[in-house]
């Protein structure tokens, strides 16, 4: 029994011009599922969530405080600075949020990316900071004018606080 590939051939031509369209959209769904297994090398891409956001950058008002002791400890004439920050409130996150609005009611629930195993993170929008409300900067030069200058000029640009909320005293 010979196969004739000819006719084979030729009802394969016809039948890829009959659905050409269709093999092409096909072939790229395949490509696009394959595409992650061959481009991540290893490395996984990171999505802003709750818990990158947190790993990345802790704002700690006492970290703040500590640089800024130590900055302000360097300014000439300062001496070993003492620095007491406040904030307005905590720092906090704006979660992306999935809403459905009807007629009678609407719904809103906050927008989660699962990890595997069970574990899922809320994606973050947006990272807020606290607002400063004052601060004290205490240190032997606080008693000389220019000095007191330096450092509320170097306090404001580091919190944003205008000079009228930043008190330098001389200590002991």
């Amino acid at each position: 029994m010979k196969v004739d590939w000819s006719v084979w051939g030729k009802k394969l031509r016809a039948l890829f011009d009959k659905y050409k369209f269709v093999f092409l959209v096909i072939l790229v769904g395949v490509v696009l599922l394959l595409l992650p297994a061959f481009g991540g090398g290893g490395e996984k891409e990171k999505t802003p969530t709750a818990a990158s956001a947190a790993a990345s950058e802790e704002f700690s008002v006492e970290a703040m405080e500590r640089k800024l002791e130590e900055a302000l400890s360097q300014v000439d004439g300062a001496g070993k600075a003492t620095v007491v920050l406040t904030v307005r409130a905590g720092p906090r996150q704006v979660l992306a949020q999935d809403g459905k609005q009807s007629d009678k009611e609407s719904t809103s629930s906050t927008v989660v990316v699962s990890k595997g195993s069970g574990t899922e993170d809320a994606v973050v929008l947006q990272q807020i900071y606290p607002q400063y409300q004052g601060a004290l900067v205490v240190c032997p030069g606080g008693g000389e004018a220019a000095v007191r200058l330096k450092i509320i000029d170097a306090v404001s640009a580091l919190t944003g606080l205008g000079s009228d909320k930043i008190s330098v005293c001389k200590s002991k």
